[in-house]
């Protein structure tokens, strides 16, 4: 059994994070000792890391939510169901990614076109550009 600072330490992660997994349903709070400390578990201390990994890879709090309610019940569940969950995120990131290259294209423009000299800017060619995208 691990008391929530030993669980963190072992994680790399701080006590808050750990609370604020339990607020957000991610993890189970655990029983209290009688004198009012969390014991964790190993199973605890697995699924933390389960819940770490998921955050690493980039899964929000929903996706790992319903990841480890899948994990709890994985012999009732599909790998299909398992594997929309990421192919769902990976669509989004896809969307992400797409509209960040537009965003670099359209600051990659405005930077050219400008000449960037310390003369004023009343004739600054990025401001006469967005001046131009808003009439």
């Amino acid at each position: 059994m691990y008391r929530i600072g030993e669980l963190a330490q072992l994680c790399g992660v701080t006590t808050e994070t750990i609370r604020f997994y339990e607020r957000q349903g991610l993890l189970t709070a655990p029983p209290r000792a009688t004198n009012g400390y969390r014991l964790y578990s190993p199973q605890d201390l697995g699924q933390l890391r389960f819940i770490l990994r998921g955050k690493n890879a980039g899964l929000s709090n929903a996706d790992m939510r319903e990841l480890v309610e899948i994990r709890k019940y994985k012999e009732t569940v599909s790998c299909r169901e398992v594997r929309q969950v990421i192919d769902n995120k990976l669509e989004i990131v896809r969307e992400q990614l797409a509209e960040l290259k537009n965003f670099e294209a359209s600051l990659s423009h405005l930077s050219t076109v400008c000449c960037g000299g310390d003369e004023s800017a009343i004739h600054c060619s990025i401001l006469e550009a967005l001046d131009d995208l808003m009439e």
